[in-house]
This record gives structure tokens, C-alpha cells and sequence, in this order.
């Protein structure tokens, strides 16, 4: 670790929110160094190789998407790009439907011949309309009604959140569009596509700068006050880093289990395939090759279990929550030397272009704080 009198920033966690802002304070000539208990860079971005030798998302999938020129030109300095328009099919009742639903979906699902129009006319017809819209409950049932919101969201919702879609904000069923087209891509973002040599290596070269040092395997418990650090950036969780002090933030954690199967090709016809059935104990199903475009004669899945307890992965949106991470905020806003960045620290269900955006708008008021060297 660098001494006292080098470091001007300490980076508290690996991920696309402290390694964005470590670059941009480096870029600012400041001295960075980071840490992360984990033994690799990237967060739960990171990716590999598995002992089969197919590159796998260790912590599930993730899929860049953006409408952010700024967050995509970022990026681009450190990877080239894979073009990759993401689909999602859901198994309902033994059939793969389109997800987010669309015309195709509505047509097939009740066995009809719908045009765009009549698609249009079929979800006015069976929408409830929801004043004020305030959960994610409200979302669903005012714009694709009750049967489409149970077969579709109500049970993938219990399983991952392990709770009711009117238990949840609006925002996150929002995050999902409903179309009346044939459009079957799962986001909408101008910009979609995947770092051609995977979002480890993209990392690298981001941490590859004179003035960025790191270290794995370091819990910043250990060594929290002693680094002699200007200011610090903090990206794990808000509560964890106040000692719980109102009590723990609630987080959604996952199980992954990953298998390979050396003699099949291809698994399934996309990336993802959902189960929102109550008969399945996991959520959706991944096949990999999808994402990376990786030629190879075996293939490699994975399945993701919700678990209540574990790694915090999703900060759960409900407004009690938001409440108790308004207590650990203000306490956070008096801490002039920390900023707080990321999914965790922010208490936000963030996309990884919104958590760049937010590591790179950081990372700006901490040069202007700390100033360059």
C-alpha cells in the first residue's frame, strides 16, 4: 500500500463505481489507491474463464446498455466494443415468450392474430387503470393488466425480491417496457453491446495508470484510519461503513450455480430464459455464449437462487427502506472527506451506465475539492 504522504485517495471496492472514479482522479494527476475484499478486480462485473475455458459472469449477467454518449466514450478509451441486442424469453407454462411482452407475446400467449393497432387496443381493454401509480403493482396492472401481470411478473417478483409487487416502488417494474410491436430486444438504450475481451480486461486498463495502485483481499475494516488518505471514496455498503448504526439496510442476495455441459453447443435459443413459476426454486437460467459471442463446442450455464441472506446485491426499493437510508445519508453528507458512490453506498437500483455516470460525476467534485497535484 502506498504511504501516508503519496495517497490523495483511497478507493474502498473494485467495482464500476470505484474503479470509474479512481481513473478520473487519476486522469487529475491525483495518487489512487484501491482496495477490495474480494480476491479480483471488477465487482460483481467480473468475468472469466471457467476450468472448460468459457468466459462466464462469476455474479450473473451483466449486459451494457446506454443512452449516455458520455458514459459509452468513457468506456471506449479501455475496450472495443461486441455489438449485442439483448433477448429474453419466459417460460410460461412450458411455452418461451417473448420479455418484455409485445405483440408476439400477446398473439401466441391467448392465440391471436393481433396487428400493432389491435395490440395496442388489447392492452387498453385489459389495463387497470392505477391513480396514483405508486408501486410496482400499479405499474404492471396499468399497462398490461391482471392475467399478463400474474403470469408474467407477479411470481418472478416473489422469488427475487421475496416480496409482492405492491410491496415494491414503481421503479423497478418500470424498468421493464411493454410494447405493442414485435420489437423482442430487452432494453430500448441507443447503445448496446458487450467489451469485446470482457469486462475484466476492460478493468485492467483502466487500473493501468502510474498513479493507481490496488490490492485484493484487503477488508477496509483492517485497515480503515490508517492509510492516510486525503479523501475517500466508499462504494460498499452505507450501513456497513456507520457500523449499522440504525440497524441494517435490507438487500436481496443471489446463489449462482454454474455448470458446464461439454457436449451441448447450445442450451437455449437466447441469454436468458425466465421462470417466473412458483414450481421453479430459481429465478431464470443463463447461457453465456449468448452475451460473448464465444465459439466453442461445450457450452456454459448458470441458474440464479434469491436469497434472503448472503452477499448484498440489490438494495430492495420500498419506502420504509428509504427512509432508514435517508437517516444513513445525512449522516454521509457530514463526512466532507468521503464520497459515497454505487449501488451500495447510494442505496440505488442502479444500471452500470447510471453507476458510471455517478463515479464520473464524483469523481469530477472530488478534483475540484481536493484539487490536482
Amino acid at each position: 500500500m502506498r504511504s501516508a504522504e503519496q495517497l490523495d485517495v483511497l478507493v474502498v471496492g473494485m467495482g464500476f463505481a470505484g474503479i470509474t472514479a479512481a481513473r478520473v482522479l487519476a486522469d487529475a494527476q491525483l495518487r489512487v489507491h484501491l482496495i477490495d475484499r474480494r480476491d479480483h478486480i471488477g465487482g460483481n462485473a467480473y468475468d472469466e474463464f471457467d476450468a472448460a475455458g468459457v468466459r462466464i459472469h462469476r455474479y450473473g449477467p451483466h449486459i451494457f446498455h446506454t443512452n449516455s454518449d458520455r458514459v459509452l466514450a468513457f468506456l471506449s478509451r479501455f475496450t472495443r466494443w461486441r455489438p449485442y441486442e439483448h433477448r429474453v424469453l419466459a417460460n410460461i407454462d412450458g411455452e418461451l415468450l417473448p420479455i418484455p411482452i409485445n405483440r408476439t407475446t400477446i398473439n401466441r400467449l391467448y392465440g391471436l392474430a393481433l396487428d400493432e393497432p389491435g395490440a395496442a387496443a388489447f392492452l387498453e381493454r385489459v389495463r387497470v387503470p392505477r391513480d396514483p401509480v405508486a408501486t410496482s403493482e400499479d405499474v404492471v396492472l396499468n399497462s398490461v393488466g391482471r392475467d399478463l401481470c400474474d403470469r408474467f411478473y407477479r411470481g418472478y417478483t416473489r422469488k427475487h425480491w421475496g416480496l409482492d409487487l405492491s410491496d415494491l416502488a414503481a421503479g423497478v417494474a418500470a424498468r421493464i417496457p411493454v410494447r405493442t410491436n414485435d420489437d423482442d430486444r430487452y432494453f430500448d438504450d441507443r447503445h448496446q453491446c458487450m467489451p469485446a475481451d470482457g469486462y475484466a480486461a476492460m478493468f485492467a486498463r483502466m487500473l493501468d495508470h502510474p498513479l493507481v495502485s490496488y490490492e485484493t483481499g484487503v477488508d477496509f475494516a483492517a485497515v480503515r484510519g490508517a492509510c492516510g488518505e486525503r479523501h475517500l471514496v466508499y462504494s460498499g455498503p452505507i450501513d456497513e461503513y456507520f457500523g449499522h448504526c440504525f440497524g441494517p439496510l435490507p438487500y436481496r442476495s443471489l446463489e449462482f450455480r454454474h455448470e458446464h455441459l461439454p457436449e451441448t453447443s447450445r442450451f437455449q435459443p437466447v441469454g436468458i430464459i425466465n421462470y417466473p413459476g412458483a414450481d421453479v426454486p430459481f429465478t431464470r437460467i443463463v447461457e453465456f455464449k449468448h452475451l460473448t459471442g464465444q465459439a466453442h463446442a461445450g457450452t456454459s450455464i448458470l441458474r440464479e437462487f434469491p436469497r434472503a441472506e448472503g452477499e448484498p446485491y440489490y438494495p430492495i426499493p420500498r419506502p420504509a427502506n428509504e427512509t432508514l437510508f435517508r437517516r444513513y445519508q445525512a449522516l454521509a453528507a457530514e463526512c466532507r472527506d468521503v464520497t459515497f458512490v454505487g449501488r451500495l453506498a447510494q442505496y440505488r437500483y442502479y444500471n452500470m451506465d447510471q453507476v458510471v455516470g455517478a463515479a464520473l460525476a464524483a469523481g469530477s467534485r472530488i478534483v475540484e475539492r481536493v484539487g490536482r497535484r
